[in-house]
């Protein structure tokens, strides 16, 4: 049921995504961090194969892949650029909604254009005062006529300013809680500001900016759901979403690996290479056997999502695999920059960027903390 091993068509993509990381991204990623300019080269060259339009079902223009090979996309791109394989990560986030919750008018305007590379999106659900606590959101959403009038603001949005929609939550009726927050897909021309560009610790080349809402008027149309669906479109999404979360996660991890024992194989110390000692040797293979088991979590979490759910899983195991793979990713970031000694913790090498870019895992779509809030409520019920 499970995908405990890769089909041969998945190993295939592996190899193809993880030739054009290694020869095109790669050698990108310092700039990419150092500057904190969007990858627009990157993203062309993941254009041209095609990539933008993995997730998005073949009826509107993308390849249909299912959610082990979208994994493995966001993985391999994240094991030599976090900030490449956000782009990946966040237009799935956005499109899921859609995909599962739109009606027929709005998957055929909105999903076409991004499975060509010409739009892109991003999701609104957290506030300034609302992240964990996504039901407290403030934003109004206030029917008039033909159109709703979108007040308030998101905070921490990926790709904000970058985006073409943005896939908004608000409250339709603010005294009914999680039932009174409805779903809208906004479009970037119809009056939508962005704050400043936050300064952050990692995915330096991933923007991230306030979406302001100031009387901003959005057809009824391009409501996602029904009124009061919102708060459930969310939840739902993220259960999906997180996984590409936890990729992102055990491709960093893997980055970090894959550095530190090239590293330890050329160190020398004492007259041999560090590699040859037993303490450092103990250290990588932790590192390794952390990453392969979040990897696992994560392929099973897909393989859930692409089976329908039928038993019910997947709420645990999303968490599961995001909570543990984005704590794994911090762990076997740090051990990586112990490894390289001084030299891990310079800019010539890339473990230190893989660090700071790592910790983000364990905060965003739901902090690590939450998600082991969910799992204990999941066992508990």
């Amino acid at each position: 049921m499970q995908p405990i091993t890769l089909t041969p068509e998945q190993r295939e993509f592996r190899a193809a995504v993880r030739a054009l990381a290694e020869e095109r991204i790669a050698p990108r990623a310092a700039e990419v961090d150092a500057t904190g300019e969007f990858p627009w080269d990157n993203f062309k060259d993941c254009l041209a194969m095609d990539l933008p339009g993995l997730g998005i079902p073949e009826a509107y223009g993308g390849s249909g892949a299912d959610h082990v090979t979208q994994a493995i996309l966001v993985e391999e791109l994240a094991r030599v650029c976090g900030s490449t394989s956000l782009i990946f990560a966040v237009n799935a986030l956005s499109t899921l909604p859609i995909i599962n919750w739109a009606s027929e008018e709005i998957k055929a305007r909105y999903l076409p254009p991004i499975a060509r590379g010409e739009s892109q999106g991003s999701y609104c659900l957290s506030e300034a005062d609302a992240g964990s606590d996504a039901a407290a959101m403030k934003a109004r959403a206030v029917r008039d006529g033909d159109e709703y009038v979108l007040s308030g603001s998101k905070y921490w949005i990926t790709n904000a300013g970058v985006s073409d929609i943005y896939v908004v939550f608000a409250k339709t009726e603010p005294e009914a809680g999680p039932r009174g927050v409805s779903c809208f897909v906004v479009e970037k021309d119809m009056g939508l500001r962005f704050g400043k560009l936050e300064k952050k610790l990692g995915m330096h080349g991933s923007p991230t900016r306030e979406v302001i809402l100031d009387g901003v008027r959005v057809p009824v149309a391009n409501r996602v759901g029904e009124e009061g669906q919102g708060f459930r479109i969310a939840m739902h999404t993220l259960d999906r979403s997180r996984t590409g979360i936890a990729a992102q996660a055990v491709g960093i991890a893997q980055g970090a690996i894959d550095v530190a024992k090239g590293y330890m194989r050329e160190r020398k110390a004492f007259g041999q290479a560090i590699a040859e000692f037993q303490g450092l040797q103990f250290m990588l293979a932790d590192m390794a056997m952390r990453t392969e088991a979040a990897r696992l979590l994560t392929y099973k979490a897909c393989a859930l999502i692409d089976e329908g759910d039928p038993d019910g899983e997947l709420t645990v195991a999303g968490a599961t695999a995001k909570c543990f793979a984005g704590d794994t990713a911090m762990a076997v970031t740090t051990d990586g920059v112990q490894l390289l000694g001084g030299y891990g913790y310079t800019q010539d090498f890339p473990l230190e960027r893989m660090m700071r870019d790592a910790k983000i895992t364990q905060i965003y779509e739901g902090t690590n903390q939450i998600q082991r809030m969910v799992v204990a409520r999941q066992l508990l019920k």
